[in-house]
């Protein structure tokens, strides 16, 4: 996949907009996660210190294209001032006179950060008006957000196409380099762990990984679906009783294709999530229990194919991790992937949330900051904000 370089770009005295992923949980008016913003900060500070005018654009959260007080980029800016080491002005508006004139006053090295995207209905509409009216702010265009890169939205895909200059930010780069590896190259054996909540919503990737993976680890709440599916008794598990026939299909791609495929054989259950958890097999499931996390056995288990892997990919959750007492699956295969020699790649938020807390985050190979988009790629799905950089002149 040949994306252009923001390094080859000229941007020396020209306006650059810059589309960031800063959509960070915000409460009572504050940044409750910086990490998203400590990964922009260099490409802001890279850009600036080349005298670009940096014009950088978010979204944040789900406003429905008219403004949100509570949704604003506002309490962003001092703290990207801070992770950049530059001054950043916050201009309360995103395509309007404000934004004009904010730009027309900047100077080479200068940064800006327009107002939430998403205040403007043409954003998520992909409004060639609007896309007209954010490109004519810039002279150059650099998207650094593969968080959203599946989202054929104004700032990710249609302006982009209204640049001749338009290239991949670095953090774009290392994704897509990172992923492609995965996806294309993978280092034998290919490990994949799939968890999370539910098999809908990585039903695209569950099928790609059973054509590519030598082993695929399903854990979490989609797991018990795969269980279910192979007979076994889940009690109350959260499952997708409708997708069984799709499991034992996905099921049956991969092992046909002698490809392992495995399941907790114990787990961590009680009565809900709120109540004091117990250890059985996963055959031995009451019927008022529920499945809130993987057991030591299968933990185990994961760690020694783990540390076998030439390649190691992980999106999502082995149980019901914000309650810490069913946090401690998730937080071995987080260790399992720092301890194993593979090339390792972890994709979604709580997947990072989990490195992070485990301190590992330093000792894998990539960090993705896109779950969906991380999801969607190795599915071989286009993806509208990085196929528009491949035509970039």
């Amino acid at each position: 996949m040949a994306l252009r370089s923001m390094d080859t770009l000229n941007v020396e005295g020209r306006r650059v907009l810059l589309r960031l992923d800063l959509n960070v949980p915000l409460k009572d008016g504050k940044v409750g996660d910086e990490t998203r913003i400590r990964e922009a900060a260099p490409t802001v500070r890279t850009l600036a210190e080349r005298g670009a005018v940096v014009i950088a654009c978010s979204h944040l959260g789900r406003a429905k294209g008219k403004p949100d007080p509570t949704l604003s980029l506002a309490p962003v800016a001092p703290i990207l001032a801070r992770l950049a080491d530059r001054p950043v002005l916050f201009v309360p508006d995103t395509v309007g006179d404000g934004a004009k004139q904010a730009v027309a006053a900047a100077k080479p090295g200068d940064v800006l950060l327009l107002e939430n995207l998403r205040f403007e209905a043409g954003e998520e509409k992909n409004d060639p008006a609007f896309c007209a009216r954010l490109a004519a702010l810039a002279d150059v265009y650099v998207n650094d957000a593969f968080g959203t890169a599946h989202r054929a939205h104004a700032s990710t895909a249609g302006v982009a196409k209204l640049f001749k200059d338009r290239a991949a930010g670095p953090l774009m780069a290392r994704e897509i380099a990172a992923l492609s590896k995965v996806r294309d190259h993978p280092d034998r054996p290919f490990v994949a762990v799939v968890g999370g909540a539910k098999i809908s919503g990585k039903l695209e990737t569950l099928q790609s990984l059973a054509r590519r993976a030598d082993t695929v680890i399903l854990v979490g709440g989609m797991a018990n679906t795969f269980l279910l599916a192979q007979g076994a008794a889940v009690g109350k598990s959260l499952v997708e009783a409708e997708l069984v026939p799709m499991a034992k299909e996905i099921l049956a791609a991969a092992t046909g294709r002698g490809a392992s495929v495995v399941l907790p054989t114990d787990a961590v259950v009680a009565p809900g999530p709120d109540a004091p958890g117990r250890t059985v097999s996963a055959s031995a499931v009451g019927p008022d229990e529920m499945i809130l996390d993987i057991g030591p056995e299968t933990r185990q288990r994961i760690a020694s194919i783990l540390a076998k892997a030439g390649t190691v990919f992980w999106n999502g959750p082995a149980g019901v991790f914000e309650k810490p007492a069913f946090a401690a699956g998730t937080l071995a295969i987080a260790q399992a992937m720092a301890a194993s020699p593979a090339f390792t790649v972890v994709g979604g938020g709580e997947s990072v949330a989990a490195v992070q807390q485990a301190g590992v985050a330093g000792k894998l190979s990539h960090v993705s900051t896109g779950g969906g988009a991380s999801l969607e790629f190795l599915a071989g799905d286009v993806l509208p904000g990085v196929t528009v950089l491949e035509g970039g002149a």
